[in-house]
């Protein structure tokens, strides 16, 4: 196992040896390309100044409890970037799930019921529910990477087409048995136990279990991206697909399958979602991907392919939690937000590609 000590001290010796020129060339690579980083420190730092409370045990709490929300379709979408692609389907795909979720776990003597005949809400059903939403989940997923592997279509084009699919799909379900696209409420309190159930607390905010789900899913995830064949193949393929198909690699099937366990994780933010959301609308979902892309972008997921860790893709969503709690706190309105929120994607996307061009 490397050194950490040994290697600050080799780099500290390296920049020693070097002339004023290349010195000075490495002081700005080095700000240049963490910029974003410097500059959301500086920004925290402020925050902090400005209100004390953004430090409080019940602040960090609520940091714990978005990032637990929002992290599983960070973890699907990125292994998509690995790819070289994206995924714009993402939000859809949870507010479609959340809706299924919702329906599936209303209380049963809840008068505006949008599926009728249901069974009892019990542990087993809630388990059933949650299998079929990630099915529902997987299967988009596997629609846009066969089409992705099949055809060599762009996966931004492809998934923009089942995002507007699955949105047709949701006002559809939407107006179910008379629903005439009303908000789904009533939801079973087993499936609020069962999701947002008090794990612990910290200060005076409430850690629901779903905080537990998220850490799990982290080293599901984190073991499937390092510890198998599949995942190594999955960076071979972002890398170089040409060069993982010549080295036996079976791309199309790849492919599909990230897009496919992609999918999945979008079925289990779904699930949560409509816990969270407590009246599930059809625009429940809307622009999910674009926090899920920014935060793996800032995490180090690369759009060049082949690049990406789990824990940065933990440290991006928390980054980007903290932004935006932060902001909150600072009083600036909703709009502002997708301004800075897009600010962010469009600098975090300009910093990464430098980074390839100075490599390259």
């Amino acid at each position: 196992m490397a050194n950490p000590v040994a290697n600050l001290k080799r780099a500290a010796d390296e920049f020693k040896a070097m002339d004023a020129k290349d010195k000075r060339r490495t002081v700005i690579d080095t700000i240049l390309n963490n910029a974003l980083y410097i500059v959301m420190l500086v920004f925290c730092i402020y925050t902090a100044i400005q209100q004390p409370n953004f430090v409080s045990m019940g602040s960090l709490g609520n940091l714990l409890v978005q990032v637990a929300a929002y992290l599983p379709m960070a973890l699907g979408i990125a292994g998509c970037i690995v790819l070289t692609g994206t995924d714009l389907s993402a939000g859809r795909v949870a507010g479609l799930t959340a809706a299924l979720t919702g329906a599936l776990l209303q209380k049963t003597d809840f008068a505006n019921k949008i599926l009728t005949g249901l069974p009892e809400v019990t542990p087993f059903w809630i388990f059933v529910s949650l299998l079929a939403v990630i099915a529902v989940g997987a299967f988009i997923g596997l629609v846009n990477g066969f089409f992705v592997a099949k055809f060599s279509l762009h996966p931004f084009i492809v998934t923009l087409s089942t995002q507007l699919i699955t949105y047709g799909v949701i006002l559809w379900f939407f107006a179910l048995n008379g629903n005439n696209g009303q908000p789904i409420s009533g939801l079973s309190d087993q499936y609020k136990e069962f999701v947002g159930g008090e794990l612990f607390r910290m200060g005076n905010t409430r850690i629901p279990m779903y905080v537990l789900y998220a850490i799990i899913l982290v080293a599901v995830m984190w073991f499937v991206w390092n510890k198998t064949t599949f995942g190594k193949n999955m960076f071979a393929v972002g890398s170089n697909a040409e060069a993982a198909k010549v080295s036996g690699v079976n791309v199309f099937w790849t492919t599909v399958l990230v897009h496919t366990l992609a999918g999945a994780m979008y079925g289990y933010s779904g699930f949560v979602e409509g816990y969270r959301a407590g009246s599930i609308a059809a625009g429940t979902g809307l622009n999910y991907e674009c926090d899920a892309i920014a935060a793996c972008v800032i995490g180090g997921v690369s759009f060049v392919g082949g690049t990406g860790k789990i824990s940065g893709i933990v440290l991006g969503v928390v980054i980007l939690r903290i932004i935006f709690i932060a902001l909150t706190m600072l009083g600036v309105d909703s709009s502002s937000l997708y301004i800075i929120k897009g600010a962010i994607i469009l600098c975090a996307v300009a910093l990464d590609m430098r980074k390839y061009l100075v490599k390259k």
